[in-house]
């Protein structure tokens, strides 16, 4: 899957074992490395396991279009398709086979 990220610092943190540790700490970085190993594995959306410990969830509400994957519990890996539109399946819902490029968005606690 083809991954950017939202920002240059999000990128350059993402991109160093160093800056994700000083950022995240240790458990959270290595889960984050973990996360992106799998991104970059996989061809589609629908390639991402929606069962733990990944877990791809589609999120609602504000964050409507949007996915999370689960990291360090309560923080989210959150994902957005990479696709101008967005493709669509006829009920209108996201086509996670045709979702093959993201954006990494953020790591949060949104709960």
């Amino acid at each position: 899957m083809e991954i950017t990220f939202r920002t240059r610092r999000l990128e350059r943190t993402f991109s160093s074992d160093r800056e994700l540790r000083r950022e995240y700490g240790t458990a959270m970085a290595e889960r984050i490395q973990s996360r992106i190993a799998v991104l970059r594995r996989v061809n589609s959306l629908t390639d991402l396991p929606t069962e733990p410990p990944t877990r791809r969830h589609l999120l609602s509400g504000a964050r409507s279009g949007q996915y999370a994957i689960d990291l360090v519990h309560p923080y989210r890996l959150i994902l957005e398709p990479n696709h101008h539109p967005v493709p669509r399946r006829a009920d209108g819902g996201i086509d996670t086979d045709q979702g093959t490029a993201i954006i990494v968005m953020e790591v949060v606690d949104y709960h």
